[in-house]
């Protein structure tokens, strides 16, 4: 990463907070901390990617503003991991994306979504998209099932691609060792505390939102959208799975497995995001980055948009509404996928690897 106030800032604050240590047991970033001496911009990007925000440590700190030390680990590391999205985008010329995000995901989703309805429009006829379809294979006969799979295959390979160069820059930039990002027990230890959000409860209470009280209402909502947007994922996937390998066609029945999973997915996705933004409206605003707030709302209002307009696809689906609202959620879905790389959706790929590093570290020697 280029040399930025936001680096030098980031260093200060660790030398401050390393010689104080008030703050260990809160979370992976201050043991992480403690197993340097000093603090070079990889060692900085690696703890501000380690830190999950539950933001105890600067209540509790007694070097916080107005002290003139000034320590506000939160907001500093905030806005060193926004850097960081910034910095390790692929391909580069995207980077800009990441600059004033909610504009360009908002427009993006209406270019693909206009762009999408007028093509449909266009082949299929306003009669058929507004027909009624019933029945196996119901939803191809608005869009074709190949035209579906091609257009979400592209971003979604693309986004794949993206993170996966951007995660093997930052690895290097850490100074970790290529061969300990593929560790099986590392890999499987931080999966465990991703899938728990371990480090969502501060030192075990929760985290300090939306003030300095302890809440464990931020870990459960953000539990809420991760499994509701991997049940959805798990959903595709075994339709997947019965379109190839059994020749079954969507829509299924409403208690077969992809439906069922991809109910409770959407409900995830809904109710998830929409406590997100309660929590982030009533937050304080002074250990946080307020500069890109936008990143976060557009990708919180993309994850409850899509899970509204699949969840009225699949109440809607046997009437004349099912083909707009198909082009509508697929507008959506495909637009979510153009931006994963270019937004929030980033801080999962970068915490993820630098959970595998911290499982690394806190072996026994």
């Amino acid at each position: 990463m280029p040399a930025t106030e936001t680096l030098e800032e980031a260093k200060r604050i660790m030398q401050i907070c390393n010689s104080c240590r008030y703050c260990e047991g809160y979370c992976a970033v201050f043991p992480a901390m403690t197993k340097r001496l000093l603090f070079g911009d990889g060692d900085v990007t690696y703890l501000a990617n380690l830190c999950h925000g539950c933001q105890g440590c600067f209540y509790a700190c007694q070097y916080a503003p107005p002290h003139e030390f000034a320590v506000n680990v939160p907001k500093t590391f905030a806005e060193l991991r926004a850097e960081t999205y910034r910095d390790y985008a692929w391909p580069g010329v995207f980077k800009g994306l990441l600059e004033g995000n909610a504009k360009w995901v908002a427009l993006i989703t209406l270019v693909v979504t206009v762009l999408l309805g007028i093509g449909t429009l266009m082949v299929q006829g306003v009669d058929t998209v507004t027909a009624v379809h019933t029945g196996a294979g119901a939803f191809y006969q608005v869009i074709p099932h190949n035209v579906i799979v091609y257009l979400a295959s592209a971003p979604f390979a693309l986004a794949i691609i993206a993170f996966i160069i951007g995660a093997l820059k930052f690895w290097r930039d850490i100074g970790a060792k290529p061969s300990e990002l593929f560790s099986p027990s590392a890999v499987w230890q931080a999966l465990k505390d991703v899938g728990q959000m371990k480090y969502m409860a501060g030192g075990g209470h929760g985290c300090n939102y939306p003030d300095d009280n302890y809440s464990m209402g931020r870990r459960y909502a953000h539990q809420l959208t991760m499994w509701g947007f991997l049940l959805c994922f798990a959903a595709t996937s075994v339709a997947t799975l019965y379109h190839y390998a059994f020749g079954w066609e969507a829509p299924y029945d409403y208690l077969s497995i992809p439906v069922v999973l991809g109910a409770l997915g959407g409900i995830g996705i809904v109710i998830g995001p929409i406590g997100l933004l309660m929590i982030k409206k009533n937050a304080d605003p002074e250990p946080r980055d307020t500069k890109r707030t936008g990143m976060d709302l557009a990708f919180l209002w993309m994850l409850i948009l899509t899970g509204v307009t699949g969840l009225a696809l699949l109440v809607l689906r046997e009437t004349s509404l099912m083909g707009p609202l198909l082009i509508i959620h697929l507008g959506i879905v495909l637009a979510l996928f153009v931006t994963f790389p270019y937004g929030k959706m980033a801080h999962a790929v970068y915490r993820m690897a630098s959970l595998i590093r911290f499982a690394h570290e806190r072996k026994p020697s």
